[in-house]
Formats: structure tokens, C-alpha cells, sequence
């Protein structure tokens, strides 16, 4: 099942990267004779209200989620590492208003504060500007559950042997940072990517749901799930083609989610 989770994963992306080069049409283009069409040999997944291909926007839209995403989650490990490590290497005043503010997050509910955040912000923003307020969103609101651990880890190691054994060896900070502190982090921080990557991928998609996300017409997940607001999904089954690719992406990822976790 593994190897079919990458295979599929793997495929998935291709297909979005590589996008231009394959696809006929634009995500913008409209077919004004064809609206609401039906599958077909021109369509192989319909139009929607306005004329444009599903197929062609399903594809795009696979491109920015599964780019928004781990660039979301990148972003947070990195403030999560900053601030995390930071609180578990530095300790007394430092790490207890750096806890304080992660408690704060992680007391309200991480989708509600993101839907209030965003709701705030400029709705009548162009694509490009939407893409990146909901980067900076998912990375910014995201980092405290992943910095809690890494400061566990910090902490931990900070007062293991083999690092006082260095220190006590003469062993500067930047060295002990750099050779024995940064490399034992570093596989938590991916364990931490992992996870947060479909956490945010089903983020993104809620927030295009309610209109909050990534703005027309650039398309994403989360955007053309909203079409099924529209329309009868039961007899008009290929409106659930952006749901069945979510779902494959999110439990391929479940099943690559790595088995062991440092506990906060």
C-alpha cells in the first residue's frame, strides 16, 4: 500500500506540475456554447456555469494545493524550529513567553482562529495575492503544536550526556548547535512536515469552500468542491471528481504519516 501511495502521489504531482504542457486549454477559458455541458469526448468531465473545462481546472487545481500545502507547512516547521528550539535551548524568560503564545494558539480552535484571520483580511485581492495570504495564513497560524515538540526534543537533548560530554569537552554553542543539535532535530521537524501537510491541504480546501481561499480564477481543491453547492452530485457524478482526488491524496498521506512521534 505504501508503494501505491507514492506511486499515486508522485503521479498526482507530475500531472499538476507539468501541466502546460500537456493540457489543451487554459483554466480560464471559457466555452460559451457549452455551459453545465456533460462528459463527453471534448469534455471528459463537463463544463462548468461558466463554459470552462473541469478536467483542465481539476489539474490546476492539483498543482496549487499540492504546492500551497507543503509550502505552508514548510513555512511553519521553519517558525516552529525558530521558536520551538529557541525556547527549549535558551530556557528561563524565553521559553515561557514563547509556551505562553503557542498555549494561546492552541487554546482556540486552530480552523475557527484561521477562518477568523482570514475573513479579516481583503477578500477582493487577485489570485497571485490570495495564494500567498493563504500561504502566509496556514504557515503563520499553524507553527505551535510542531514547535511544543521541538522544544521537547531541545530540551531533551540539551540535557543529554553525550552533550554535556561535549561541552564539558570545550565544545563552543555554534558546534554543538551545528553537529550534534541541528542533526537529531531535523528528523522531528520532517516527522512534523509530514503531518502538517494534509492538515493544511484540508485547510486550503475549507477555506475555498466557504469562499475564504484562493480566488477566481485560479483554481484549487477547495474552490471547485464549492461547485457541488450548485448542483446535484448523486446523478451528476463527475462533480465529485475533485473530492475523490482529495480523498486519495489525504489517505495516501495517512499512509506515509511517519509510525513514531515525540510526545510534547
Amino acid at each position: 500500500m505504501r508503494r501505491f501511495a507514492i506511486a499515486l502521489l508522485a503521479s498526482l504531482a507530475v500531472c499538476g506540475i507539468t501541466a502546460d504542457l500537456w493540457t489543451r486549454r487554459s483554466y480560464e477559458t471559457q466555452f460559451r456554447d457549452f455551459p453545465d455541458a456533460r462528459p463527453s469526448a471534448q469534455f471528459p468531465l463537463g463544463t462548468d456555469a461558466l463554459g470552462r473545462d473541469r478536467l483542465t481546472r481539476l489539474v490546476y487545481g492539483t498543482r496549487v494545493s499540492l504546492s500551497l500545502a507543503p509550502a505552508a507547512a514548510g513555512f511553519s516547521c521553519v517558525l516552529a524550529a525558530l521558536l520551538g528550539g529557541t525556547a527549549g535551548w535558551a530556557g528561563g524568560f524565553a521559553e515561557s513567553a514563547i509556551m505562553a503564545s503557542a498555549d494561546l494558539f492552541l487554546s482556540v480552535p486552530w480552523m475557527f482562529l484561521l477562518l477568523m484571520v482570514r475573513a479579516w483580511l481583503p477578500l477582493n485581492v487577485s489570485p497571485e495575492v490570495s495564494v500567498g495570504i493563504t500561504f502566509a495564513l496556514l504557515g503563520a497560524l499553524g507553527w505551535a503544536a510542531p514547535a511544543r515538540v521541538v522544544r521537547a526534543a531541545v530540551k531533551k537533548l540539551r540535557a543529554s550526556d553525550f552533550m554535556l560530554l561535549a561541552e564539558a569537552h570545550g565544545a563552543t554553542r555554534w558546534r554543538l548547535l551545528r553537529r550534534h543539535l541541528i542533526p537529531n532535530v531535523t528528523p522531528i521537524l520532517l516527522a512534523q512536515f509530514w503531518i502538517a501537510v494534509p492538515a493544511f491541504i484540508l485547510a486550503e480546501t475549507t477555506l475555498g469552500m466557504l469562499g475564504l481561499g484562493i480566488s477566481e480564477p485560479l483554481p484549487s481543491w477547495g474552490g471547485l468542491l464549492r461547485e457541488i453547492e450548485g448542483g446535484d452530485a448523486l446523478s451528476n457524478w463527475w462533480l465529485l471528481a475533485p473530492a475523490v482526488v482529495l480523498a486519495a491524496v489525504t489517505a495516501s498521506l495517512q499512509l506515509l504519516r511517519p509510525k513514531k512521534e515525540l510526545a510534547s
